[in-house]
């Protein structure tokens, strides 16, 4: 068996493992990366983020053509079937896949396609899928191996009428009626997806609210343009079991109920992809989630093993992967930009969009602070009304006294883009974190942007 040497082993080549093996090539280290499956981008780029935007923003396209007054003087309203839509989004990860292979090749990064389980804290055994079993041997080793869908033992996911937010990837017809258990983000994302693509879609959801963690007023913006959109929301509801046909799902609830669709979604949970890394002989230990606890270098327990996205827990975003995987390889060697990630923009890309960042109304009514709302409504700004995206908000929290930026949320087009300039205001030292940038800025007409403006002189005026 050959055996190889490296400076550094990273398992994964997500956003955490791409981000942590380019900075400590970009350092000069000797890096290899280690993927299980045949191609480079790990789930985000073949099963989560890319093709879920992707296909969202192609329902968005179909919405928009059919609800337009003008495009009927080119003919009627269309249908597209899932397939159809689907065929965009690969044509999407087969870009991201190019691009991010020339990526390792430039900063000659060894990449091998198979799964590594650890010998000892600096020996990997890869079973490679062209040459066989091969020994990689590391100084240091970085374990960004992601997360997976959870599957109950009481479902049966081979069934063809059940999926998860992996397998749904892989629908191969437009279902009529569609369960999705789990109202988290990528329930709500695919929420919005099918009923765009006209499914009646039932979403049950465990808690008492959706997305809980984001500000009230964004839920239940959230809440009427899904359930306007057809989409039948039940609170507070638990399954007991399903039943399968050859025609569809039967879900039974704790409640009494029996739902009925032509399939089902389960997407509540995400387990981390750990168990078949042999852990145990590095005397490491994952959770009852799969998931590695770390400090805040990005260390495990383990002194030479470092951990980093998913695989560690929150906030499971691939932006935050990114900064973690770089912030990883910092630490391991004593580089600037080895920080902790705590504070990350919430993107939720639903029908419409949310962004988020910085405290809430809620938890700044418990922390007692004094607090003013400026909101700026989509539907008055020039630059909504002539794309048409007249739905949504962006509202601005900022402090009484000092005015200084307490959070930001938006609901509507573009949302994750427009969050961004708010959150470059918050990170300003001291002074300079202030609603006053926006008073005294100009922006560009019509934008967007101007809803900053607008906000800011609501917020202002109820004040002074």
């Amino acid at each position: 068996m050959t055996t190889r040497h490296y400076d550094v082993v990273v398992l994964g080549t997500g956003p955490a493992g791409e981000g942590a093996a380019m900075s400590a090539a970009k350092a000069g280290k000797k890096v290899a990366v280690i993927e299980a499956s045949s191609q480079v981008g790990g789930s985000c780029t073949h099963l989560g983020t890319i093709p879920s935007k992707a296909l969202r923003h192609a329902v968005k396209e179909i919405i928009a053509f059919n609800t337009n007054p003008m495009f009927r003087d080119i003919g009627e309203p269309r249908w597209f079937s899932f397939p159809k839509v689907l065929d965009r989004a690969n044509r999407v990860i087969d870009q991201q896949v190019m691009g991010r292979t020339e990526y390792y090749a430039r900063n000659r990064i060894d990449i091998y396609f198979g799964t590594g389980k650890f010998k000892d804290a600096n020996t990997i055994e890869v079973n490679t899928y062209e040459k066989g079993p091969e020994l990689l041997e590391a100084k240091k080793v970085v374990i960004a191996t992601g997360s997976r869908p959870y599957r109950p033992a009481n479902i049966d996911f081979s069934h063809p009428r059940i999926y998860c937010s992996d397998t749904i990837l892989s629908l191969s017809h437009t279902p009529r009626s569609l369960i999705i258990y789990g109202a988290g983000v990528i329930g709500c994302e695919y929420a919005s997806i099918f009923c765009g693509l006209g499914v009646r879609v039932e979403l049950i959801n465990p808690a008492k609210k959706l997305l809980s963690f984001l500000d009230d007023e964004i839920t239940d913006a959230l809440s009427y343009h899904l359930r306007d959109g057809g989409v039948l929301i039940r609170h507070n509801e638990t399954f007991e079991s399903v039943e399968t046909t050859d025609r569809g799902v039967v879900m039974h609830m704790t409640s009494g109920k029996k739902l009925r669709a032509d399939a089902l979604l389960f997407c509540n949970g995400r387990s981390g992809n750990t168990d078949s890394l042999g852990l145990e002989a590095i005397g490491l230990e994952a959770n009852a989630r799969g998931q590695l606890a770390v400090n805040d270098t990005y260390q495990t327990q383990v002194e030479n093993v470092f951990a980093a996205g998913d695989v560690i827990g929150w906030p499971s975003l691939a932006s935050a992967a990114y900064d973690q995987g770089r912030a990883a390889a910092a630490n391991m060697f004593g580089l600037i930009g080895g920080e902790f990630i705590s504070e990350v923009p919430t993107g939720i890309y639903t029908i419409p969009e949310i962004s988020s960042v910085g405290k809430t109304e809620a938890e700044l009514t418990a922390e007692k602070v004094p607090y003013e709302v400026g909101r700026a409504f989509f539907k008055n700004t020039a630059r909504a009304q002539i794309t048409g995206e007249a739905v949504g908000m962006l509202k601005i929290l900022f402090h009484r006294e000092s005015l200084e930026l307490l959070g930001i949320h938006c609901f509507g087009d573009q949302a994750s883009e427009i969050v961004h300039i708010g959150q470059a205001i918050m990170k300003q030292p001291g002074k300079q974190n202030t609603l006053k940038y926006f008073l005294n800025t100009t922006f560009n007409y019509p934008t967007m942007a101007e809803a900053y403006r607008v906000a800011a002189l609501n917020g202002f005026n109820r004040v002074f």
